[in-house]
């Protein structure tokens, strides 16, 4: 039985993609970029925590979004969400997690540290059904 359930948000915008980086005094995954996402509630829908965690980490309401990975490892599953449309413009409201928000081209991803390797092909595939002119990847867990 999976203990905790977690969302991530990729959000996509004129071929670019939105990171957090979370602070370099974080207890877990320090000085790294990461999906903005967080933990599933109890009773809380998957749907449901994704437009939480958007809202509360970013300041924007979800109107579009589809799964686009789900994996796990038995302690934690992970959904990543594609979001393709929002009302707001997208900050930083977590100021204790994230030092910052920035948005992030196909040829930048490379360089990032990011908190998994795994979310490399994840961003890339959601560039690419943005109309990037980059090679497709499989991203599974």
């Amino acid at each position: 039985m999976t203990e905790h359930e977690v969302v991530g948000a990729v959000l996509v915008d004129r071929a670019r993609v939105l990171l957090c980086h979370r602070r370099p005094d974080r207890a877990w995954y320090s000085d790294v970029w990461d999906l903005p996402g967080g933990h599933v509630e109890p009773a809380e829908s998957l749907r449901a925590a994704l437009e939480r965690e958007c809202h509360e980490e970013l300041g924007i309401d979800v109107l579009e979004a589809a799964v686009m990975n789900q994996g796990g490892d038995g302690e934690v599953t992970l959904s990543v969400f594609l979001v393709t449309r929002w009302l707001g413009e997208p900050a930083n409201r977590a100021l204790p997690e994230h030092d910052a928000v920035s948005w992030f081209a196909a040829g930048d991803l490379d360089e990032l540290d990011l908190t998994d390797d795994r979310y490399r092909p994840l961003l890339r595939d959601a560039l690419v059904g943005a109309g990037q002119d980059i090679a497709p990847r499989s991203a599974k867990w």
